[in-house]
């Protein structure tokens, strides 16, 4: 019981970035060395994916590019004797793994996304990862962690993770019957409800495992908030008929659709990165004291 397929759905606008995802794509955005949906992809692939399927929009051609082979690039490094950076370009996308790219003519929201992706997934269960939530999985992946649930119980499994209570409303948020440690059987799901209104502090996060039923609950989903097909919508139909987990991941999650959330993961990845670690923590030492520093001291006076 493996997932093969995942689907990315990196059509969005990406406005909170502008003017840099103007013209590129915001899951292209680099976390130190690599843009988001290669982190992405990586973590489908660790939980055992073949098929890459990607639900693009306008200006997304650079994730295209990314996933293609760059022949002349190769073939300049190779020439060079540029080992170690022809040895990265070659991680992009390891040997036997296939991109399929379906283009989303227009925006109708997250559900609209993973309907598109039917033709290529057809009858198989599949994931759905969200690339702009960057999951530092600690141990193992998150979606790995959740391959290991599913193939447990065999049904749908959703990630989920605590939430702060003025947060709330920024979340699809879930009503559990728990099931063990961290799991739970979803009862009710409900998209951005108000702190007030909501059923519990647990909120939806970009990572799903789900069967196709869904597609057929998508084809029949109302628009609902923000005038969007909602895949919470469509979640929430699915409950009624198969039971879907909940899933508390264990791991950093870092919101890198906001501004902050991006840099944090900037400032956290690079604290761990082989090449980079020492030189920029000593770096953040130095910065750290100087805004410590009274004005006065710092300029001599």
């Amino acid at each position: 019981m493996r997932i093969r397929k995942a689907v990315f759905p990196v059509a969005g606008l990406g406005t909170r970035f502008l003017p840099a995802t103007k013209a590129s794509a915001k899951e292209m955005l680099p976390v130190v060395d690599k843009p988001l949906i290669q982190y992405a992809v990586q973590e489908a692939i660790s939980a055992g994916a073949e098929e890459l399927v990607f639900i693009t929009g306008r200006s997304k051609n650079s994730i295209m590019d990314h996933f293609d082979k760059a022949y002349e690039l190769e073939t300049e490094l190779e020439n060079r004797g540029k080992t170690k950076l022809l040895e990265v370009v070659h991680e992009i996308l390891p040997p036997g793994i296939t991109c399929i790219f379906i283009r989303q003519a227009e925006a109708l929201g997250l559900g609209h996304a993973v309907l598109c992706a039917w033709p290529a997934v057809g009858d198989e269960d599949f994931s759905v990862i969200l690339a702009d939530d960057l999951i530092d999985g600690r141990l193992r992946p998150c979606l790995a962690q959740m391959q290991r649930v599913y193939q447990e119980y065999g049904t749908s499994v959703i990630a989920t993770q605590r939430v702060p209570k003025e947060e709330i409303s920024a979340y699809g948020v879930v009503d559990v019957q728990p099931v063990g440690p961290g799991l739970g059987e979803i009862r009710r799901i409900v998209e951005k409800p108000k702190p007030e209104d909501a059923p519990s502090n647990l909120g939806v996060v970009g990572r799903y495992i789900l069967t196709p039923r869904i597609f057929k609950l998508l084809e029949r989903t109302p628009r609902g908030a923000g005038g969007e097909i909602q895949l919470t919508d469509a979640i929430s139909m699915m409950i009624q008929e198969q039971t879907v987990l909940a899933y508390e991941f264990e791991g950093t999650r870092y919101d890198c659709g906001s501004k902050l959330g991006y840099l944090k993961a900037n400032v956290e990845y690079a604290l761990k990165h082989p090449e980079l670690a020492d030189d920029f923590r000593s770096y953040l030492k130095d910065v750290a004291s100087k805004l410590d520093t009274p004005p006065a001291q710092a300029s001599g006076q």
